[in-house]
């Protein structure tokens, strides 16, 4: 556990990283290899972690080690390289912490940050994958993230290059969190690109199922429409009526005055 004052002078020394000033390049360099050498150190003690249940749960423990540091990067947002800040991106992914990691996501992204060597795939690529595998485990615990967020995700990868496999599973997380909050073509058109990108992403029967349902529904809001639609005309034609029989009863009333001579 970090002292208050360490963690203080580590969320300078990163937001230093920002400021050109030559004065605090050595500070900054020394920093940064404290935080690598703490990151190796809670690697080794993962490593000895067989249940990957236990590793996430260690891993929610370790994260705040680093926060001041992240804190400090994002303040700056200088955007050079940090495995530090990419890893710790990771890890709060794997925690499920998908709104505590979307910052970190964007200054990645944004940044064109690398991956540590250790790790065979992009930033991109890493992001999409666990913000899906984390968001279709969760959507189907019934607690899944927000529309909107899974949405931001989606944007902020728009430009990236990424596996279609991968993406077809975002879509699909991004459906599946539309339609729970009530969005169906939304849903609807997730899961077609979705397919669009790979056909064994496992939701044809579902879109198959959204589209009878959203048929029906504009079926029956078609014929309801058109109920009131007569109802208002004949509604019309009776007021019609009843106003044109109320002007001949007043033609055929007697002059009160006219008489005899």
């Amino acid at each position: 556990m970090t002292s208050p004052a360490r963690r203080n002078r580590e969320r300078k020394l990163a937001a230093l990283q920002g400021a050109a000033n030559p004065q605090f390049d050595q500070q900054r360099a020394n920093a940064y290899e404290l935080q690598l050498m703490q990151l190796a150190e809670h690697r080794r003690t993962l490593k000895g972690i067989q249940s990957i249940e236990r590793k996430i749960d260690a891993k929610r423990t370790m994260l705040g080690v680093y926060k001041p540091w992240i804190d400090g990067l994002l303040a700056a947002d200088r955007g050079e390289q940090d495995d530090v800040l990419v890893t710790v991106m990771l890890w709060t992914l794997d925690t499920g912490d998908l709104e505590g990691a979307f910052n970190m996501a964007d200054y990645v992204i944004r940044h064109g940050l690398s991956t540590p060597d250790r790790y065979e795939r992009t930033a991109a690529t890493l992001i999409a994958e666990e913000v899906a595998d984390t968001g279709i485990k969760l959507q189907e615990a019934g607690a899944g993230p927000s529309y909107g967020l899974l949405c931001a995700y989606l944007e902020l990868l728009t430009h990236s290059d990424i596996f279609d496999q991968v993406h077809a599973k975002l879509h699909k997380a991004v459906g599946r969190a539309a339609l729970a909050e009530g969005f169906k073509e939304q849903a609807a058109q997730h899961y077609r690109r979705a397919l669009e990108l790979h056909d064994k992403v496992g939701i044809k029967k579902d879109l198959e199922v959204l589209e009878r349902d959203i048929k029906k529904e504009k079926e029956a809001a078609q014929a309801a429409k058109a109920a009131e639609e007569q109802a208002e005309a004949e509604q019309a034609a009776r007021d019609a009526e009843q106003m044109a029989a109320e002007s001949g009863t007043t033609e055929q009333q007697p002059d009160a005055t006219g008489g005899g001579s």
